[in-house]
C-alpha cells in the first residue's frame, strides 16, 4: 500500500475522531470554507466545542501529537500553535490504538507538541505526567456535555405556564 501524504493523515484522524463522536450520539458539524482554526464542532447542547483534529503516533510507552503548523510565505515559513480565540480542543487519533482522545485547549495552548503517556516512565516520575487514559474520547465527552448544561435556575428562556383556550 502507498504511504499517506499529510493531508491524507490529517483526512483520516478527523474521520476516525468524527465516527467516534457521533458514535456518542453526538451531532458533528463541518465549515463550509477553509481558512478556520478547527475542523470540526460539536454540539454538545447547548454549546459548540471548536475541535482540531490531530493525528497521535506511537512512539514507546506515549502518543506523540505535533500541535505546530507552518506555512511558507514571501518572508519564510511561519510556524503557529494554537489558542483559545482559535479552538476549544484538540482532538488526536492514534492509529496503532484504534483509539480517540480529547485535550481541551487550556491543556496545550501555545505548545508545540504534547505527549500522552502509556505506559509508566522508566524512572517512575508521576508528577507532571499527562496519562492518555485522562483523555480519552468518550469520559472528556460526557464531562464537557454535563458542565455544558446549566441548572435550572440558570435557564434564559421558559415557557410561561399555559392558560386555558390557549
Amino acid at each position: 500500500m502507498k504511504a499517506l501524504t499529510p493531508s491524507q493523515k490529517g483526512a483520516a484522524a478527523e474521520a476516525a475522531i468524527t465516527a467516534a463522536v457521533i458514535q456518542l450520539g453526538l451531532t458533528v458539524l463541518r465549515p463550509l470554507c477553509e481558512g478556520r482554526r478547527y475542523d470540526l464542532i460539536v454540539d454538545l447542547e447547548p454549546r459548540l466545542l471548536r475541535v482540531q483534529c490531530k493525528l497521535a503516533k506511537r512512539t514507546g510507552g506515549v502518543l506523540a501529537i505535533r500541535l505546530q503548523t507552518s506555512r511558507y510565505t514571501p518572508g519564510g515559513y511561519v510556524y503557529t500553535s494554537y489558542s483559545a480565540d482559535e479552538i476549544d480542543a484538540v482532538g488526536a487519533y492514534s492509529e496503532e490504538l484504534k483509539r480517540c482522545f480529547l485535550l481541551p485547549i487550556a491543556e496545550v495552548e501555545g505548545m508545540r507538541g504534547v505527549h500522552l503517556r502509556l505506559d509508566p516512565s522508566g524512572n517512575n516520575q508521576a508528577r507532571g505526567v499527562r496519562w492518555a487514559s485522562d483523555f480519552e474520547l468518550e469520559p472528556m465527552m460526557r464531562r464537557l456535555r454535563t458542565a455544558s448544561r446549566p441548572p435550572d435556575s440558570l435557564l434564559v428562556a421558559r415557557l410561561p405556564a399555559r392558560h386555558s383556550g390557549l
